[in-house]
């Protein structure tokens, strides 16, 4: 089964842990000095946080897929709904490696449809621009370069 996902950009991290470990009743499955991650059960959700140095709020949505063959179907409907999706496989990026696309709904809200195959030590990929990364920063009409994705072609976030 699928995983719905939200990121969220966040002033303070440590303020943020506190409170949506109350909220969700359960310490983050994943916690770095600028991200943290909880994997919900009830509801089935992905929560992340960060301090990536964007402005605090809504980074992008998205679905995680359970597989490789959930995420290409995931890519299909991308296509059928004319969403110009960018595939961006093998991302290193939000302390994790994932194949993904990238999209912007008509209201011009980032979406990531990814799936996730094994962990990385860092948050970016090596040699990743700070100023690029935490998901597609493109004009809202379009879909997101692969040089503008996450972590600025070296991958994107989870």
């Amino acid at each position: 089964m699928n995983r719905f996902h939200v990121h969220l950009n966040v002033a303070d991290l440590d303020a943020g842990i506190r409170y949506y470990t109350a909220l969700f009743a359960a310490e983050p499955d994943v916690r770095k000095p600028d991200y943290a991650k909880w994997l919900i059960e009830d509801p089935r959700v992905n929560f992340a946080i960060s301090t990536t140095g964007r402005e605090p709020g809504v980074d992008h949505l998205g679905i995680q897929a359970d597989n490789e063959h959930a995420l290409a179907e995931l890519g299909r409907r991308l296509r059928q709904a004319d969403a110009a999706a960018v595939a961006e496989p093998d991302a290193l990026c939000c302390y994790a490696r994932s194949d993904k696309f990238w999209s912007h709904d008509p209201q011009g809200t980032r979406w990531e449809a990814f799936h996730t195959y094994g962990d990385a030590t860092t948050y970016y990929a090596p040699g990743a621009d700070d100023a690029g990364a935490a998901t597609p920063a493109t004009d809202q009409r379009s879909p997101p370069p692969r040089s503008a994705a996450c972590c600025s072609g070296n991958s994107s976030c989870a």
